[in-house]
């Protein structure tokens, strides 16, 4: 069996997270367009949303604001994996007991999910502020005019370098105690949800000799039940960083100038977005990532580390 490395999880939490963020892209700006819609602007459904964005041209629209994102996530998902599979490792020792340690592996995610918010918050404000610009006029057969599309940053750069210029560079982590509320208690649900689910699977046989099936299924629903449970914060979030109009004076503010406008159930605006988007995302994330820890390891069945 081979030594475990604690550059393993790193190297496979940067390749998984990479692919699977690729692959989910679309659905999460159909998300962030569903979240922060305001007033007499709002789309009626998912369908309509992915519709109009379809519109825009793949680049210009389902994959705006990805490129800097897509850069930097293996790095993000590097933190988040490789903290979160060492410390696992820290806290308990024997492999084999390892994956039935629920409330450490509970610590590890949430550890890990701490951990990677450092270097994300900039990243995930500039990616919702790029995929909040596609327009959306329901008075107007247009998808854009040109006096709109000249007032869009046309990439992730020039919006990181205005804001900078006018709010300096602490401007570039607006809501940053969202994305902390947000991500500690999402990553623990993930990490968690996973290994219960994936490892049953395993346990009882109801999967491949190589747990392909297990790993997608687990990591699927995993990204699901985590995203959901913190769903009212990412919605809050997500309007409070997209608002250029100054209509929140704060995440209180937000969140009552929602609550009154729309009821309850803006806080779960963009549910089915988010869970196309978890299932398909985490499902191929933790695949890659399990798969290549048993690779590393060297074991002729599969391992959970």
């Amino acid at each position: 069996m081979a030594v475990e490395s604690p550059i393993h999880d790193y190297i496979a939490g940067a390749f998984g997270g990479s692919i699977g963020y690729a692959v989910g892209y679309p659905f999460d700006t159909t998300k962030t367009q569903l979240q922060t819609q305001l007033h007499g602007n709002r789309y009626k459904g998912f369908t309509d949303a992915f519709t109009h964005i379809y519109k825009q041209q793949w680049i210009s629209g389902f994959y705006r604001g990805m490129s800097w994102p897509l850069i930097t996530v293996g790095v993000t998902n590097s933190i988040f994996f490789g903290v979160y599979g060492n410390m696992l490792k820290s806290l308990e020792p024997n492999r084999e007991k390892r994956k039935k340690a629920y409330s450490k592996i509970l610590l590890a995610s949430c550890l890990g999910g701490a951990a990677q918010c450092l270097v994300v918050m900039p990243i995930d404000y500039i990616k919702v502020i790029l995929q909040s610009q596609i327009r959306h006029d329901v008075h107007s057969s247009k998808v854009v005019t040109a006096s709109v599309e000249s007032a869009m940053f046309r990439g992730p750069m020039e919006c990181a370098r205005y804001i900078c210029r006018t709010e300096g560079p602490h401007g570039l982590y607006k809501g940053a105690g969202l994305t902390l509320c947000r991500d500690i208690p999402c990553f623990g649900v993930y990490g968690l949800t996973y290994m219960l689910i994936s490892g049953q699977m395993k346990e009882r046989g109801w999967c491949d000799s190589r747990g392909i099936v297990a790993d997608l299924l687990g990591g699927g629903l995993a990204g699901v039940a985590a995203w959901l449970s913190v769903m009212p914060v990412d919605v809050v979030k997500s309007r409070y960083q997209a608002d250029y109009r100054g209509e929140f004076s704060g995440y209180v503010n937000c969140a009552l100038q929602s609550y009154r406008e729309e009821g309850l159930r803006v806080f779960y605006r963009g549910s089915m977005a988010i869970c196309l988007r978890s299932f398909s995302s985490n499902a191929v994330e933790f695949m890659v990532y399990a798969q290549l820890m048993r690779y590393f390891q060297g074991s002729g069945h599969y391992s959970e580390d």
